[in-house]
């Protein structure tokens, strides 16, 4: 009985000691989870995207509009341009016009009248970096005028009409913001490339061919 009771007093230590052992293996899995986690939850908020929702196509396009338009007037009523000449005479001059001549009549319809003094400003400027860009293009194929294109900032839901015709490359724009009416449509046949502005419908979808120029 004797030796009995020496076991038992030699086997609980042991089994004490085991059973301490085996919590703190699990305590420390556990922490090590619990870090584990943490560490992913830390790096996946790093990899994160930096920009969030200004990252969007469409944030970028407002973007490069608002740049473009920068040395443009404030949003206005459209203004049709003088019906005179822009010099007057000085008083007793012969305002008679030379043979053969026809009187400036001022339009009643098109851009000139139809954009507000923000797009009439923003339309040149686009016309003028869309036909620069696109002059250096020998042969200009759909695709390689939609590279030229989306390098300005212009994203491929606001071309239109994007069709190769012979060695040339037809194009529409919807450059429409902030309730204005311009678009641009275009032509890239190298250094013949034509650029001009139009106006779009204040409101719906974008049709290439039904825009006013």
């Amino acid at each position: 009985m004797r030796r009995s009771s020496e076991s038992a007093d030699t086997v609980a230590p042991i089994l004490r000691r085991s059973r301490i052992t085996l919590v703190t293996a699990i305590v420390a899995t556990v922490a090590l989870s619990a870090c584990g986690t943490e560490s992913v939850g830390t790096d996946a908020g790093l990899s994160s995207p930096a920009g969030g929702a200004d990252d969007r196509p469409g944030t970028a396009f407002s973007k490069m509009l608002d740049e473009v338009a920068e040395s443009c007037p404030a949003d206005g009523p459209p203004q049709a341009p003088p019906s005179g000449p822009a010099n007057a005479l000085p008083p007793g001059a012969d305002e008679a016009l030379p043979s053969g001549a026809v009187e400036p009549i001022a339009p009643t319809a098109g851009p000139e009248v139809e954009l507000n003094a923000r797009d009439w400003c923003m339309g040149h400027l686009h016309e003028e970096r869309v036909s620069q860009a696109l002059w250096d293009l020998k042969n200009p194929t759909p695709s390689d005028v939609r590279t030229v294109l989306n390098n300005l900032g212009y994203i491929d839901e606001r071309i239109h009409g994007h069709r190769q015709s012979g060695t040339t490359t037809r194009f529409s724009l919807d450059l429409r913001d902030r309730g204005g009416r311009l678009c641009v449509v275009g032509a890239a046949a190298g250094t013949r490339t034509v650029v001009d502005m139009c106006v779009a419908p204040a409101t719906g979808p974008f049709v290439p061919g039904q825009q006013k120029r």
